[in-house]
């Protein structure tokens, strides 16, 4: 059975809110050149070898590989075959000595093929691209939705369950997403990178779950290997006393929602700091609710994070987000959006943001205890969890 594609209207607005904010933040603009995949299919709904080219007045999706599979699968009116850029310097004649590009992706190799074909000058639009996808539109917050409930059901339910004795980091995270893929998520997570990809999540015991790796994350893990810090070891079992972190991502039509949940497998009452344990829980638990209810349109991202390290609990200060700095990102076709609920992010938030809100508290000795979910911006109120409760159950007996 065919994907259902992404509506034809929705992909024409976009195409409208670009030219209104290039407009608006470059009033003299004449030509966006786009060749990320992610862009692409934002702009036009499908993910091809290619490059959109974008002018005031025309918006022509040049694809190398598979046209064919670009008719099929995208509604955007105008898609073309593409043999090489040279194709664009044929069908645009008037190349202007300013191009605008997403300077973030698109890669040195990249620009230079682009250039025998195009001599221009790139200019960052990377500002109006990410303030676009900052705002979701009701069709995008659908998909949201539908991957948070399906995030709620298999974190919050199916998970606890398939924790035993015995089994491996590696095989818990793969049990999870399995449980994920039969019900409809993508099964991959993205971020706004030319090159990271995290397959599944992570899963992480005890000890693990405090080893630090490349992505800005508090959450950690040995992964399978030194070349792949995801998912979880294959050697490394779960056994009595060990806490457990899921930070497993799921997806629905490429957009993703963001979870985290932690256990403690055995009887808490019985670990020498199972009070501590509890209490960095419950601390939380706490400043998740209190992040969700300040952000509310017209909040600032940097005061959010400004008044929420001055509630941290002076018992847990010291191991607060596992040394990063920052409370939430924003999520939608990939995992690290803008803004972020840190420093420096002084734009005011919106209705439709959806913003992945994590606290976490690295306990020396113990492990990475901590929870997350994806809420969004209503209009008036706190934000709604899109992915279910914080307040969950910690204790998991054997």
């Amino acid at each position: 059975m065919p994907h259902t594609p992404v509506p034809a209207a929705e992909l024409s607005a976009r195409i409208d809110r670009l030219r209104n904010a290039m407009t608006q933040r470059y009033p003299d603009w004449s030509m966006l050149l786009l060749d990320n995949k992610i862009d692409l299919y934002y702009f036009t709904g499908t993910m091809q070898e290619g490059a959109l080219v974008v002018t005031p007045e025309q918006a022509v999706l040049f694809v190398r590989r598979s046209f064919d599979c670009a008719v099929q699968e995208s509604l955007f009116p105008e898609i073309q075959p593409m043999g090489s850029f040279r194709t664009i310097r044929e069908a645009f004649s008037d190349i202007p000595e300013t191009v605008y590009v997403a300077t973030r992706t698109m890669t040195l190799q990249k620009l230079a093929m682009l250039r025998k074909h195009l001599p221009f000058t790139p200019q960052a639009a990377d500002d109006v691209l990410s303030a676009l996808r900052a705002v979701k539109s009701e069709y995008e917050l659908a998909c949201m939705r539908r991957a948070g409930k399906l995030h709620q059901t298999v974190i919050e339910e199916v998970a606890p369950a398939l924790l035993r004795h015995g089994v491996s980091e590696a095989r818990l995270c793969s049990e999870i997403c399995t449980f994920m893929l039969d019900r409809g998520a993508m099964g991959i997570s993205r971020y706004n990178q030319p090159a990271a990809e995290d397959v599944l999540g992570i899963a992480s015991f005890s000890e693990n779950s405090l080893r630090a790796s490349a992505l800005d994350s508090p959450s950690g893990g040995i992964g399978t290997c030194i070349a792949m810090k995801s998912i979880g070891s294959s050697e490394r079992c779960l056994r009595e006393g060990d806490t457990v972190l899921l930070d497993i991502p799921c997806g629905y039509a490429g957009y993703h929602t963001d979870k985290t949940i932690t256990f403690y497998f055995g009887n808490l009452a019985q670990h020498p700091q199972g009070a501590r344990i509890h209490a960095a829980h419950e601390q939380c638990i706490f400043l998740e609710r209190e992040i969700a209810s300040m952000m509310q349109p017209g909040a600032v991202p940097a005061e959010i994070y400004e008044k929420i390290l001055a509630c941290v609990d002076p018992a847990f200060r010291a191991g607060f987000m596992n040394a990063c700095k920052f409370l939430g990102h924003s999520i939608g076709l990939t995992m690290d959006e803008t803004p972020v609920l840190a420093k420096g992010f002084n734009t005011p938030l919106e209705a439709g943001m959806t913003i992945a809100v994590e606290p976490k508290i690295a306990l020396d000795g113990i492990g990475l205890i901590g929870c997350e979910n994806t809420y969004e911006i209503v209009a008036h109120g706190p934000a709604q969890s899109m992915t279910g409760s914080c307040d969950t159950t910690l204790e998991i007996t054997s």
